[in-house]
């Protein structure tokens, strides 16, 4: 009777021991945006990439508060609809504690209310839509972060860069989803703080092959210097329409004109015609190399890599705040976010308290470059122009 006491005490005693570790359910991140369907969604895989790549180191590590990261991914097919369901899916129904994406900065605009109403960290890392990160009404709690480009940013060096050449004939160009218009929005906005007026300003729908129509009016008003807001399978064949009416103008575009379906559009002999800003040329540092060596084989193309490391370096953000919070509880999250009170090391920079209770974008002006593409390649751009650049030409 004795031992079998002692052994039920044994028992007990193990169980109770090991039940926190045993009873703890793995924490889940999500992912909605596009994987399939529109010119962006290769940036879309390669976020994902980023994205699992980080969780797989940190589990390596331990995990966070003695748990698993795991990853559900949607695919919104960009489609604003299908974004919204996946959203509430994602958070009702797999309870993740953040979800990260979308690849279409129209989807995140369509469907920014949710994680605000419900609570959830939404961390962006390939939309680049101003908009996106503002708060819901002035003063309103926010939940809504970014680590990745900002059309707003862009902008500021674009124009930045046509107001310093001493252009007076600027064009603007955008093509008509949330993405477009919200950056031609920006572009006019911008423009009009360095006292520039744009001669013409036109539309073209993101599967138009032809905007020949567009260019000859921009042509006629006397344009020099177009800025165009597009994805990159229109930014291609909108070059190729430049082409067809032998019309080039300085051509400074969204960062779209990276992707590989804008070179694949425009082909090997116009591709270098657009200049845009860029996170990264090609890696540089050493984890920064280590990271591209263990992803690179899975990308559709390496100037996608930017994308994984915005996936990867948000992952090790959202997983900072949760280790700071002592919880995955939403609020709580942001509020780490909104304060975190170490620094985190990361592959693109180490960030030292990027995200406030007003400041929502990890990466800055400072943190881009310009860049164009040179026979199959991205490289750096540097004229009399970028490098007579100071701090006080980028108005926003």
């Amino acid at each position: 009777m004795k031992l079998t006491r002692t052994l039920k005490r044994s028992v007990l005693a193990a169980a109770i021991a090991i039940a926190p570790w045993a009873m703890a359910q793995d924490i889940k991140l999500g992912f909605n945006g596009d994987l399939s369907a529109s010119p962006s969604a290769q940036s879309g895989k390669a976020g994902v990439i980023g994205i699992q790549a980080a969780i797989d180191d940190i589990n390596a590590a331990g995990g966070v508060l003695g748990r698993k990261l795991t990853l559900v991914i949607r695919d919104d097919q960009s489609q604003p609809p299908k974004s919204i369901q996946n959203m509430s899916d994602l958070i009702d129904n797999e309870k993740v504690v953040a979800v990260f994406g979308p690849t279409n900065s129209g989807n995140a605009l369509a469907w920014k209310h949710i994680p605000n109403q419900k609570k959830v960290v939404s961390m962006g890392m390939i939309g680049s839509g101003t908009a996106i990160t503002h708060p819901m009404a002035p003063g309103a709690e926010n939940y809504m972060f970014r680590i990745s480009m900002v059309d707003r940013e862009q902008v500021a060096g674009l124009v930045a860069y046509a107001a310093k050449s001493g252009t007076k004939k600027i064009g603007l160009l955008g093509e008509t989803t949330g993405y477009g218009q919200g950056g031609l929005k920006d572009l006019e906005e911008i423009a009009k703080l360095h006292g520039l007026t744009p001669l013409a300003i036109e539309k073209f729908g993101v599967a138009d092959t032809d905007m020949t129509s567009q260019l000859n009016k921009m042509k006629a008003a006397g344009v020099d210097t177009v800025l165009v807001w597009a994805q990159g399978t229109p930014t291609g064949q909108l070059v190729r329409s430049m082409e067809k009416i032998n019309y080039f103008p300085t051509f400074l575009s969204s960062w779209a004109a990276d992707n590989i379906t804008f070179f694949d559009a425009a082909g090997k002999s116009l591709a270098n015609k657009p200049i845009f800003m860029r996170t990264l040329v090609n890696p540089a540092t050493p984890a920064q190399k280590k990271l591209f060596d263990r992803t690179g084989p899975q990308l559709a193309a390496p100037s996608a890599f930017p994308f994984v490391i915005h996936g990867y370096d948000a992952t090790l953000l959202v997983a900072a705040a949760i280790r700071q919070a002592g919880t995955a509880d939403g609020p709580k999250v942001r509020e780490a976010l909104e304060n975190l009170n170490a620094p985190v090391v990361g592959v693109k920079k180490t960030y030292n308290k990027p995200f406030s209770a007003t400041q929502r974008e990890a990466l800055v002006a400072s943190d881009l470059t310009f860049v164009r593409w040179s026979e199959d390649k991205l490289v750096e751009f540097s004229d009399n122009i970028t490098k007579s650049l100071t701090a006080g030409d980028f108005k926003r």
